[in-house]
Formats: structure tokens, sequence, C-alpha cells
């Protein structure tokens, strides 16, 4: 990660006036996944002046404003309270206050909390803005060298091993590739699930800790990934891409 003396200044918001937040608007701010580099210069100005930063865990956040030598009112907005919360926060809107959501990490609402949120600013009629910028799925189906003309993007899979069997048996004719998140403590038996279900000639990529130190893409036959993951550490965040059928590197 770059260290905050290594961060390039931000363009005067004179200069571009989409730097400058506006009232009653909600931004939808995407964060680094990992290197801090790779947050937009419009993404640090804006969290820079709005009025209100909407985030998952206010400690994480407020770490990463810190390293760009940033300070701003948090507000907690995740899985557990994001209905309560997502009203309050349409009301500050309402009130004409500024607000910027983000994630953890990436894209907010893409596996995500963030939907509530943008849902209740639509039927209110309140201005959503997009501020593009790090996503772990985009990221890896980029540079996987699988087929991007069509994919199907279902975020996390349910933790019993059933249910996962039953999704890689519906969709095991997919035309498109087949995108996923998974958790480091099911990765190992999941790549053996589309080993069993799948075929072995089947071809995958596993991705884990995309733009950080440990980077890893794990791309071909998902025998071959699977005995080479065996090999691997299994700490950090995966990427799953499932190619179709009658494709081959």
């Amino acid at each position: 990660m770059a260290a905050q003396k290594d961060l390039p200044p931000v363009t005067p918001a004179s200069a571009n006036p989409s730097l400058v937040p506006q009232p009653g608007h909600l931004y939808v701010i995407a964060t680094p996944i990992g290197n801090l580099a790779d947050l937009t210069e419009r993404a640090r100005a804006l969290l820079g002046t709005v009025d209100l930063v909407a985030c998952e865990d206010t400690r994480t956040t407020g770490a990463m404003l810190t390293r760009f030598g940033l300070r701003r009112e948090l507000v907690a907005y995740h899985d557990h309270n994001e209905m309560e919360a997502a009203d309050r926060l349409v009301e500050h809107l309402a009130a004409g206050r500024s607000i910027a959501l983000v994630s953890d990490a990436g894209t907010p609402a893409l596996s995500d909390p963030g939907f509530r949120l943008v849902r209740a600013c639509r039927r209110r009629g309140l201005p959503v803005i997009p501020v593009p910028g790090a996503s772990a799925l985009t990221a890896v189906l980029s540079a996987a060298g699988l087929p991007t003309n069509g994919f199907l993007f279902v975020g996390f899979l349910p933790a019993k091993s059933a249910a996962r069997l039953a999704f890689l048996q519906k969709y095991r004719d997919f035309d498109y590739t087949l995108a996923l998140y998974e958790s480091c403590h099911r990765i190992d038996k999941f790549a053996d699930e589309i080993l069993a279900t799948l075929g072995s000639d089947r071809i995958v990529c596993i991705a884990k800790e995309v733009t950080k130190l440990h980077e890893t893409f794990l791309i071909g036959r998902a025998e071959d990934v699977c005995a080479r993951l065996g090999q691997t550490s299994l700490k950090g965040e995966f990427v799953v891409l499932i190619a179709p059928a009658d494709f081959a590197l």
C-alpha cells in the first residue's frame, strides 16, 4: 500500500465542480480493496467535504480517512442496522445534508450494504451519484482471461454445502461465466465441490487478495487449480470465476 506521503495532491475544487458535494445528494463511493493508491481523486475530494460518511465499520473507514489526512463525521450503516439507518440517512438528505456511502472495501451495494439506502433515495426522488472505483469483481474479471461477454454475479453462496452443490448443478450448463465471492473458511471445500460437480476439465479462476501484497490468481482446469490451492495460504478474500463448459484456455 502507498504511504500517505506518496499520495498525489487533490485537484482544487474550483478546477472541477464534480469534486464539490451538493446539498441533499447521496454519493455512492468505491474505496480501495487493498491498495490505497486506487482511491480516485474524485472520491478523495468528496470524502473530505461531505457532511456525513455512512460506512460499515467506523473504525475501518476512520483509519482509511486518517491515511488521507481527512476527518469527517461517520455514521454506522451495516447489515444489522441497514433498514433503520437508511430511514435516518434519508431524512438527513431531505434536510439538505450531503452523504457519502462507502463499504469497508470496494463498491457499496455489491455484496455489501447500500441497496436499501439507494432504493429509499430513489423512492423519495433524492439524487444518487455513483463515484466509481475499485471492485474485486470487475478487477478479477478483467485480468483472469475467462469470457466476459456475459456473466452472472451471485455474491456469496450459502454456507451449507447442499445449497452450494444445488447451485452448481443448476448452472452447470450456463452459457456465461459465473462469478462469486467466497470466504477463506470455505474456499477449499467449495473448490472440491466445483471439481466434483463440474468435472476436472472445467476452467476456473480463484483469485485472492487482489491489489494487495499477496495477490494470487489460480487459473486453469478445476483439477489443477484445486491442487494448487491446497499448496497456498487460504487467508484473505477470494473471488471465484467459473467458465462455461465449452470454454478452453
